[in-house]
């Protein structure tokens, strides 16, 4: 019966407790519970999910998890139900000692996202240690000539437990000789001693047996006793006596050894060696006062002899005895109350908690990267602690309950810019002069993938000759990435398109990872004069991105095509070797233009520039009557032909290129003189080079004319010829211009096609003829309405590659070289 009804009154206690924590609880916005201690292992303490605002389905996958401080795990919580519940023992006076207020400080961690709520869960105490005295028999001595109400101190019991656990009562065994006197109130504590009730006789009773008795103020109370054995001594009846019974001093925490703190001073009455008093501290003062005090027996000084720290003891009470030399001798006895003056000599301590490194350049502001708690054993103002943060960096601290902030993100981070941070945080405390501490952590900055590959240029010029190796390389290009690990791995790959109707992937390849470019077959200049790739780089990242670069490939002409001959009046090409014949006039003078030898060389440059030479002399040894033109071609006579001429000449041309080697073809011509009657029409220089078509028939009447009349023609004829070569030099002029700024010059009549077509523009890097190492030849056509084009004039410019990409359409256009007749 007795047991239920102490459960009863406990669960009564607890439900009131509860009460209180819930008002509390509504009022602060912290959890704050109730247990006693000794509590068995599973004992229920609270809700804490429910109280927190916690659903019990996501205890688990935000990461629930609970933390007091010191590291003990006296609390736990079952993840199930959610109910906080005492692990192991838990000890108040182990935990708080005679603190009046004693609880556990937890910290409740969540994550996604972090949250920290605090529980404060108060170890109520229960009445589980006994009062105890410093000793279980203590002997005192008491001259029998001590008057009635004589007092003799005596030492009080402890009791580790507090409040009504520790009000301690004591109790006296019945005794016609003393009895128990208890002192408080304005004294310091509680004061116990003996009085003398009747005067002592030591031959009648020389020893007397008391038990002092103790007991707390628990349910069930709990006692403790001591036994005292009371010595009645003969003669010296006067004590030393102090000024005061109680002194209080105050004392400054770490004041060096041999600081005095008191002289006490105590009078005797008797005389002679009765009244020659020596000090000493109560036997009944524990070892850690000895250490820490120490008394001069002569003077009664009271120096520092150790360590005196206010973090570990606040205040210090000293019993001390003046004991004269009288036989028996008397002793005088008096209390010293030492408080203890806190100094700053403790630094604030700082701890970094649940840190979430390292952090994304792309978190939110307001993202929390570490949980710091600071503390400082000081009191009052010392140990008021502020924190703050250096150098300048993107973070801030926030405060979250009392001494625990929250480091957490407060500008925009670029890992690009700065990939990590050494976070040094200080704490000050408010003494004076006031103590630092500094922690520091380093905040690593996680890349994203927030850079796209760069190249160093936009567009690369590359050269390659033509008739290249399959597979060989030609180019590598290079992107950089500023981001890091997967996010800067870079790939490379074609950007695909169609190149005169074939894809451009079968001209060229990318190696993924280097990026070297490679052609796949070997390019040819006549067919392709410049071709466009565009590569793309693009990284690993999630999602990836990219970037890409133009190589203008400009094919370089090498001299791999020979002339090609044109067959008379055909405008097709005749081959390496042609054959014709001619009829001249025996009558013929010096200039007198036989016919002319055309070429085309479907290279480009000097490669195509064509000279000509005559091979082949007549028969007999004769000096040769004929020359050919050296870039020109006409076949024209070099003097009056007579009657000495062979009439049958074969005049073999040589045509050959600028290239190295050089490249050639031969023509035959079949001269054969007649007389004026039988030759066929023929035309001079001048109209030769003018391209016109004048009739023959002023030559077919020539012979019968006289010489003066002839020269007339002929005057007439230069005049005709020289205004025609100068109405088409003007039209050249305009034909030439419209095509500059065109996409090709249009074409009217009958115009070469086939073969001895070539490109409308070539790159030329050859030096066999003039200064210039690399420039562009342009051809301009001059089509008539009868007969073939006409096409003697070549130009050179500067070679400045266009971005466009110009491709051959068709290897019949005619070379700028050939002059075509």
């Amino acid at each position: 019966m007795e047991y239920s009804w102490a459960r009863r009154q406990e669960s009564k206690c607890l439900l009131s407790w509860l009460l209180l924590l819930a008002a509390w609880q509504a009022g602060s916005g912290q959890l704050r519970y109730s247990v006693p201690e000794e509590a068995k292992h599973g004992t229920f303490v609270g809700r804490i999910a429910q109280d927190l605002g916690l659903q019990l389905a996501e205890l688990v996958p935000r990461l629930f998890r609970v933390a007091s401080r010191g590291g003990a795990d006296l609390l736990e919580v079952n993840l199930q139900n959610g109910i906080l519940f005492v692990n192991s023992r838990m000890d108040r006076e182990e935990l708080c000692g005679r603190s009046a207020e004693c609880s556990v400080h937890l910290e409740v961690l969540v994550e996604r996202p972090l949250q920290v709520f605090h529980v404060e869960v108060e170890v109520r105490d229960i009445n589980d240690n006994a009062p105890a005295f410093p000793a279980t028999r203590k002997n005192l001595s008491i001259a029998e000539s001590r008057p009635l109400d004589t007092r003799i101190p005596l030492e009080g019991a402890s009791d580790a437990d507090i409040g009504q656990n520790a009000q301690l009562t004591y109790s006296l065994s019945p005794s016609e000789y003393f009895s128990l006197e208890k002192q408080s109130g304005k004294e310091r504590g509680q004061s116990l001693g003996l009085v003398l009730l009747k005067p002592l006789d030591r031959e009648e009773t020389p020893v007397i047996f008391l038990v002092l008795t103790v007991a707390d103020g628990g349910k069930p109370e709990l006692t403790g006793t001591v036994e005292l054995v009371i010595t009645i001594l003969d003669a010296n009846d006067n004590a030393p006596i102090f000024d005061r019974d109680l002194y209080v001093v105050k004392l400054p925490e770490n004041v060096p050894k041999e600081t005095l703190i008191i002289q006490l001073n105590a009078s005797d009455s008797d005389e002679g060696s009765n009244g020659n008093i020596i000090y000493s501290f109560s036997p009944d003062i524990s070892q850690d006062l000895k250490s820490r005090f120490q008394i001069d027996p002569n003077t009664g000084k009271i120096v520092v002899k150790g360590t005196i720290d206010y973090e570990e003891n606040r205040s210090f009470e000293i019993l001390v005895e003046g004991t004269d030399k009288g036989q028996p001798p008397l002793s005088g006895h008096c209390r010293i109350i030492v408080e203890i003056d806190d100094i700053n000599d403790n630094a604030p301590e700082l701890e970094f908690k649940s840190m979430t490194l390292p952090i994304k350049e792309d978190a939110p502001l307001g993202t929390v990267i570490a949980l710091i708690s600071v503390s400082d054993r000081d009191s009052g103002p010392n140990g008021q602690v502020t924190c703050s943060l250096e150098p300048h960096v993107p973070f801030k601290l926030v405060s979250t309950y009392k001494n625990h902030y929250s480091l957490v993100l407060d500008s925009g981070l670029d890992r690009e810019s700065v990939s990590g941070y050494d976070v040094v945080v200080r704490a000050r405390d408010a003494g004076s002069p006031p103590r630092w501490a500094s922690a520091s952590v380093r905040v690593e900055v996680a890349d994203v993938n927030d850079n796209a590959p760069q190249f160093a240029q936009a567009e690369y010029t590359v050269f390659v000759k033509e008739n290249n190796a399959p597979g060989c390389h030609i180019f590598t290009v290079t992107a950089h990435d500023a981001d890091a690990q997967e996010n800067a791995r870079v790939s490379y790959s074609l950007v695909e398109r169609r190149v005169g109707g074939r894809a451009l992937s079968s001209y060229v390849s990318v190696h993924g990872e280097s990026g070297r470019v490679y052609a796949l077959q070997p390019l040819d200049h006549e067919e392709l004069e410049v071709l466009r790739v565009e590569v793309s780089a693009r990284d690993a990242g999630a999602p990836p991105l990219g970037s890409n670069v133009t190589l203008q490939v400009f094919v370089l002409d090498e001299n791999d095509n020979a002339p090609w001959l044109l067959a008379r009046g055909s405008g097709g090409p005749a081959g390496a070797a042609v054959a014709a014949s001619e009829l001249v006039p025996r009558s013929a003078g010096a200039g007198h233009v036989v016919t002319k030898v055309r070429a085309v060389d479907l290279d480009a440059g000097y490669n195509a520039w064509l000279w000509f030479e005559l091979q082949a002399a007549p028969a007999g040894g004769a000096r040769c009557p004929f020359r050919v033109g050296l870039y020109t071609g006409e076949i024209s006579t070099t003097r009056a032909l007579d009657e000495l001429d062979a009439p049958r000449q074969r005049l073999v041309v040589l045509v050959r290129d600028h290239g190295e080697p050089a490249l050639t073809a031969t023509a035959t011509v079949l001269v054969s003189l007649v007389d004026g009657g039988q030759a066929s029409p023929s035309w001079s220089r001048a109209s030769v080079a003018a391209g016109a078509s004048a009739s023959a028939s002023a030559s077919a009447s020539a012979g019968a004319l006289g010489g003066a009349s002839s020269l007339v023609d002929v005057n007439v004829y230069l005049v005709v010829a020289i205004c025609a070569v100068s109405s088409l030099l003007v039209l050249t002029l305009l034909v030439w211009a419209a095509a500059r700024w065109s996409s090709g010059a249009a074409s009217e009549g009958a115009c070469v096609s086939g073969p001895a077509a070539a490109a409308a523009a070539a790159l030329v890097c050859s030096s066999a003829v003039g200064s210039w190492s690399c420039s562009q030849r342009r051809r301009q056509r001059v089509c008539s309405g009868e007969g073939p084009p006409k096409a003697d004039l070549m130009a050179f410019s500067p070679c400045l590659p266009e971005s466009g990409e110009k491709e051959v359409q068709h290897p019949g256009t005619e070379d700028s070289n050939a002059k075509v007749s």
